[in-house]
């Protein structure tokens, strides 16, 4: 008998079903389950503003007053920019989002549980 490697042989168990085992038709694959998209605390405020001094003349959008932990606004980064599909980067309290962005930004942020965007113009 031949013996072989199987390196998934235990992702069955992971997921909760059996290998080989045929998905339940009630169960979504992964790519089609809803993620959550709002953390457990509700988002009071944001401010939206754009930025020019001191980049070369490229413009940038910044997200303030977010009041998320660190760890927090790193996920809504990378979320904010696989959504705009930009570049981004943390600094400090704020989120900053190469490009202008103001008139996409308030509807994901509205997505997101944040209650109050202001843009400023």
């Amino acid at each position: 008998m031949t013996v072989f490697h199987r390196p998934f042989a235990g992702l069955g168990e992971r997921l909760g079903t059996a290998a080989g085992e045929p998905r339940s038709a009630t169960t979504p694959p992964p790519d089609e389950r809803p993620v959550a998209s709002t953390p457990d605390h509700v988002i009071p405020r944001a401010v939206v503003r754009i930025e020019r001094t001191g980049r070369g003349g490229k413009e940038v959008t910044i997200v303030e007053r977010l009041g998320l932990p660190t760890i927090e606004r790193d996920r809504w980064l990378t979320a904010l920019k696989a959504a705009l599909g930009c570049g981004g980067v943390v600094e400090g309290e704020a989120l900053v989002l190469q490009g202008d962005h103001r008139e996409r930004l308030p509807r994901i942020l509205a997505a997101r549980g944040v209650k109050n965007v202001t843009v400023a113009r």
